[in-house]
């Protein structure tokens, strides 16, 4: 089915009315893009967060009397006669299955591979983790996730235990589990990414291997060889406590979700029960390996 989007210019407070309006307008679809390309990453399941400069993106379908959406539009008291928009006509896609033919197979370190559930393995030799998203993040596609992947690559050993906090789609888990590890414990505060990690631990034949929790279920006085938290730099700090304490001594930890100019705070915030590796960056991602004191 062919597309019309129109793109209106606005502010963060008005941000929301707008939405509000294209959807009673015929709106297909709302969705919010950053005027000046500033970057905003994986807010919370709810949280919505809005750039100083918004544009709020309305797609409609391409019959929609479109004539009368820019009257109305218009109309709007706050834009005074004079609203900033664009419309386009979206070529006919499937959109889908354009996303699924651009998803490839990644490898990641010496022996591991994340692979499409709809593609074919490339190393039927190598770890091959098989992944379908589904409504969860987490592809290996961002540098977050695949700084998190080489290290598990390098640092899995057989029979290991792993926490995975933060697991979105389970991708870290069911690869420290095909690297060797024995259980995992994921924990994540969206609902749709336990089922996602659920489906694909079963997609791997590792769903014996792995448990899955919301924050109020997890599990207390567990502590693991490997603990890997790729969530947000706020978060990874607020959260400090709660990870550290699943790190046994000894143990190894790999923190990921921050930008280069945060890795100081986060650094500090555990300091005082690790000791750090050189940090890995990728891109302005970077990710912190630590070693918790015995």
């Amino acid at each position: 089915m062919p597309w019309i989007q129109l793109r209106i210019s606005t502010t963060e407070e008005k941000a929301e009315q707008v939405s509000d309006m294209l959807s009673g307008w015929g709106a297909q679809a709302v969705s919010f893009v950053d005027a000046h390309d500033t970057p905003i990453y994986e807010p919370m399941p709810g949280e919505v967060i809005y750039w100083t400069n918004t544009v709020v993106v309305g797609l409609f379908d391409a019959e929609h009397p479109m004539d009368k959406v820019i009257q109305q539009l218009k109309q709007v008291a706050f834009f005074k006669g004079q609203p900033d928009y664009k419309l386009e006509q979206l070529e006919d896609k499937d959109w889908e299955r354009e996303w699924m033919d651009n998803f490839h197979p990644i490898k990641f370190g010496n022996r591991l591979w994340v692979c499409p559930s709809w593609r074919d393995i490339p190393d039927p030799a190598a770890v091959n983790v098989m992944l379908d998203p589904g409504l969860a993040f987490g592809t290996g596609t961002h540098p977050t996730t695949a700084l998190c992947m080489q290290w598990l690559d390098a640092t899995i050993q057989p029979e290991q235990t792993v926490v995975d906090f933060g697991c979105g789609s389970g991708i870290l888990g069911i690869a420290a589990l095909k690297l060797g590890a024995k259980r995992v414990v994921g924990v994540d505060i969206d609902p749709q990414a336990i089922e996602a990690s659920t489906a694909n631990a079963k997609r791997n034949q590792v769903e014996g291997q792995i448990e899955l929790y919301l924050p109020q279920n997890q599990p207390k006085d567990f502590q693991a060889d490997v603990v890997v938290a790729n969530i947000l730099a706020g978060p990874l700090a607020e959260l400090k406590n709660i990870i550290s304490a699943y790190v046994k001594p000894g143990g190894k930890l790999a923190l990921s979700g921050i930008l280069e100019s945060q890795a100081q705070s986060v650094i500090d915030a555990y300091s005082d029960e690790f000791s750090f590796d050189p940090i890995a960056v990728q891109d302005e991602w970077v990710r912190l390996s630590a070693t918790k004191h015995q």
